[in-house]
């Protein structure tokens, strides 16, 4: 929560619309964006530079739509290792980022160590990507799968609706 304050507490609501409205359409010109959130292209587009270059914005990319990719199976998998000193932490870290299929990968505090979400085209290929690459990352005691049935919000689909 303390970080969520300090990241809206460096933003005015000029910035804060700027985000919102990039959210939704990051090909937006600068002309459509600074009328969209009330400012004249000048002091938009020096402000669209100033989230740019403190890292409040860090690029744009094309949002892929999985299922026309088929790539429809999703499995949550948590991953309990068998050292958690910070050398097979990363160890681990390093590796798992090199395996494609793991689209997230968050260190978690519980029950069990990390949790990834790995996306293939069929529980097959999960089956396939989790004996021969995750359960043979380093450290990796056990492993416990969840997979998903329907998505009904992914990662970042409306950042600005959460912005006060």
């Amino acid at each position: 929560m303390a970080r969520e304050s300090a990241f809206v507490g460096e933003l005015d609501q000029f910035d804060q619309r700027i985000i919102e409205a990039l959210s939704e359409d990051g090909r937006m010109s600068i002309t459509d964006l600074a009328a969209r959130v009330g400012l004249s292209k000048t002091p938009c587009q020096l402000r669209f530079r100033r989230l740019l270059s403190e890292g409040f914005i860090e690029g744009f990319k094309p949002v892929l739509n999985p299922s026309k990719m088929q790539l429809d199976h999703i499995a949550f998998v948590e991953v309990k290792l068998s050292n958690t000193r910070e050398d097979a932490l990363k160890s681990f870290n390093d590796a798992v980022k090199k395996i494609r299929e793991v689209e997230e990968c968050h260190m978690i505090a519980g029950r069990f160590d990390y949790l990834l979400k790995v996306r293939t085209r069929d529980i097959g290929r999960y089956r396939r990507v989790l004996g021969e690459r995750i359960s043979t990352l380093p450290h990796v005691a056990n492993t416990s799968t969840n997979v998903a049935m329907e998505t009904v919000k992914e990662a970042w689909d409306r950042i600005g609706s959460s912005l006060p």
